[in-house]
Order: C-alpha cells, then structure tokens, then sequence
C-alpha cells in the first residue's frame, strides 16, 4: 500500500483545494474590502488585512516525543510537570467536586476513504487526524494531594467521541457528538456502572474537526448549554446542514426545553462563567482559507440573543466574501468579539483562574488552550494564552505556556494544548493531545 502514498497525498491536497473561489473573485473580494483597523469592547483593537492578502496554505507540524527532562515552560516562578502520560488523545478536562480529574479520551477521525487510508498510514504526522478514538473518559485521583495521581480507572467506555462533561447532584452528563447523556453517579465513584439516557441528540459529522461539544451548567443548576460547531467553512454544503450548528444551545437538566442561546459561532469550544460578574465567556474558532491574518480566532463575552457573523461576516460587520449580499440583515447584527487571539491558532481550552495560589495578577483572569495552527505560514498558536482581567474587563493575551513548538525553521512540535482547568489546589492542569499527557503547572517552591 505504500508505493501509493503519493497519490493519497495528492489526493488530499485536491480535495483541500476544491470548490474554492476563482481568482478573479479573490481580486473583488480584496478590492471590495480593503485592510481596516477593527475596534474591541475590550477598549483593544485589531488589524484586518483584505481578504486573500496573502496565499491560504496547508502547513502542519510534524510531532515528535518530548525529549528527556523537557516540559513546557512557564514564567519565572513556576514549575511544570508531567501529571499523566500514556493517555490517548486527552482532550477535555474536569474537576468532581471532590476532586476527581476526568479526562476525555477522544480523537477527529477519518470519515472518507482518502482520510482512513491516510490516517491507516499515519501520514499526519500533526497527529489531528488518527486512525481510531477511545471513546472513554478516564478518572484520575489524588489521595495523597502530593501533586501526582496515584489512582487511575476507566469511568466510562463506550462512548461516541465524548468531550463536554457535567456533574450535577446525583447525576453525571457527557456530550458525546451526537448528543448530550445522563448517567446515576455518587460522589466519589470510580467507574459509572449505572446505563446511560440520551436526553438530547445532537446534529454530527460535516467538517471533519468540528465534533467536540462542551457542556456547562448554569450557575443555579436550573439550565445547561452545550456548544456546536459548524458542519462547515463557510457553509459551502449549504444552509440546511447547519441547522442547530455554530450554535450555544441550551436546555432543561432534563434535555427539554432546548433553545438557541447565541448563534453565528463557527466553532464555539470553552465555555465558563466569569468570577464575580455572572457573565458567559467562550473562546471560539474562526474561519480559514482566507489568508494569513484572517480571521482571528477569539475569546468573547456571549450575549443572550447574541448574533457573531459565522457565515456572513466577520468580528463583525465585515462581509465574508464567499456570502456576499446573501443575509445583510444578519450583517448588520453582528456583534464584535472582545479579545482576538490571531488567526489560526485553534483557540480551544478556558478556564478562569478562581484560586489564590498563583500571584495575586492571575486571579480572575483567563487561561486559554491553543492548539495551534495549519493554515498560516508561520505556525501560530501552540501555547497556552492569559487574559488578565481588571474591574471585569480583560486585557491583551500573554503568553503563559510555551516550548510546544520547536523552534527557529523548525516543522517539528512536541505537543499541542487543547482543554485547561485548576485543580482545588490552585494548580493549572493543561491537556496535551498529541503528546497525550496532561501537564501541571504550579508554583515553584
């Protein structure tokens, strides 16, 4: 099967490249829109160039293991260490009220033949694409608090690429993609043993990458909200597959009850409410293929009713060239994002920082998980971000976790951060799937 590796990858390489506009239009969509500077609620701002400014590129990592004695790097005063390895692709990350971490175990997988070939071959060498997903969530334990898990068990298996995770009362939920489950779980199980009730389906399949769905109670228990990505770029297959998608929907603890919160998310992923304000927040994944520095991906205060551009326009009110003049009255109800994070860098994991070991600067900011990046020339993203926040307002993103990526004129990464959350120590946990281990980011002492 080898000697046909060049055709595949040719194959790939066209099936990436179909339906895409002409070059004439490319010239009327930049001569039409000319490069702007975009005003942010965030009191920041952002450089648009004109779409198709600069060539849209496939250019991918190429992963391989950590060396010896290498971590991630944090800022001077912290200290990073392997928490679990050996896991397979960790995606998503959550904290029992008791502590518990709960990993999910979950992987994009092919869905056409080109893709199960390649995938078969392993000739993405970022490792986005794999040949199979575990489908299970995995319990990690503390007993000790001495920083290392000393209890590791399956606690759910089976699963259909599960991602978002829930405890409420007597009840654990997991969305897996194609809808939201309800098992019977007391506090301190090791393993769900009770079955399962699916309460609520979900739309699945489409673009290949837009299958994880997050879960996030509200903060009485009274509703939860679960995110959907697109099933597309730019709704290139057409509006009717995206019904229920590009969406925070949210619904009854029962799965009734389900309605629209916000919509015109290409690709909603973290979702937390903001210490001290009640607000909703949510880092979110933008378009490609139109260059470079478009668009960026970002992180936003969501609105009730909110409307944010996918497919029509973008961080904002700017037309999206490839569905020009077809909705202008959605045009005009996109709202801007608070804070762009650049283009391309796959923003994925938030969580605020609601603990008090990290100096006082961090408290009430926002760790964000980027995963990087595969349409851009220079790789983007592939750090973990923070947002600092002050009197409720955030600021310009920072580095905080770096050293994924190689470096200089190097292809080569060693990992890339996906889901972010704090443990009740005040320690920052970051997910790395394509390394598969989750890292603990603490205070040195």
């Amino acid at each position: 099967m080898s000697k046909n590796v060049p055709f595949l990858l040719a194959g790939l390489g066209l099936l990436a490249a179909c339906g895409g506009p002409s070059k004439q239009e490319k010239q009327d969509a930049a001569a039409n829109t000319p490069a702007q500077t975009v005003a942010t609620p965030a009191a920041d701002s952002v450089s648009l160039p004109a779409p198709y400014a600069t060539k849209s590129v496939t250019n991918r990592v190429n992963i391989q293991p950590w060396p010896a004695g290498k971590t991630p790097v944090a800022p001077a005063g912290f200290a990073v260490a392997e928490y679990a390895g050996k896991l397979d692709s960790p995606r998503w990350l959550y904290v029992a009220p008791n502590g518990d971490v709960l990993v999910a175990e979950a992987s994009t997988v092919p869905m056409s033949m080109t893709k199960k070939v390649a995938a078969e071959l392993k000739l993405d060498k970022s490792r986005s694409l794999r040949d199979h997903s575990a489908n299970r969530i995995t319990l990690l334990r503390d007993t000790n608090h001495d920083g290392t898990p000393d209890l590791r068990t399956t606690f759910l298996a089976g699963l259909s690429q599960p991602f978002g995770m829930l405890i409420m009362g007597n009840n654990f939920y997991v969305a897996n993609t194609d809808g939201v489950l309800r098992f019977p779980y007391q506090s301190g199980a090791t393993k769900i043993t009770g079955s399962g009730q699916r309460i609520l389906d979900l739309p699945k399949g489409g673009y290949n990458n837009h299958w994880t769905r997050n879960l996030l109670a509200a903060p009485d228990g009274s509703k939860i909200y679960v995110t959907v990505g697109s099933s597309s770029n730019v709704q290139e297959h057409g509006a009717e597959e995206e019904v229920r998608r590009a969406n925070i929907l949210q619904f009854n603890p029962d799965g009734t009850g389900e309605k629209i919160f916000a919509s015109g998310l290409r690709n909603p992923i973290g979702l937390q409410w903001q210490p001290g304000t009640g607000r909703l927040w949510a880092v979110v994944n933008e378009r490609d293929e139109l260059g470079d520095e478009l668009v960026p991906d970002y992180f936003t205060s969501v609105t009730e009713g909110g409307f944010y551009g996918w497919p029509y326009s973008y961080y904002g009110q700017n037309e999206e060239p490839r569905r020009k003049n077809e909705r202008p009255d959605l045009v005009k109800k996109a709202l801007v994002p608070d804070v762009p994070l650049g283009a391309h860098v796959a923003a994925l994991g938030l969580a605020f920082y609601d603990k008090d070991a990290f100096p006082a600067r961090y408290r009430n900011g926002a760790f964000i998980g980027e995963h990087g990046s595969w349409n851009r020339t220079q790789y983007s993203g592939y750090k973990v971000v923070f947002v600092p926040f002050a009197n409720g307002k955030p600021g310009k993103p920072e580095d905080f976790l770096t050293g994924f990526l190689a470096g200089g004129d190097s292809k080569d990464a060693y990992g890339r951060p996906v889901g972010v959350t704090t443990l009740p120590d005040g320690s920052l946990l970051v997910a790395d799937d394509a390394a598969d281990k989750i890292w603990r980011v603490s205070v040195a002492k």
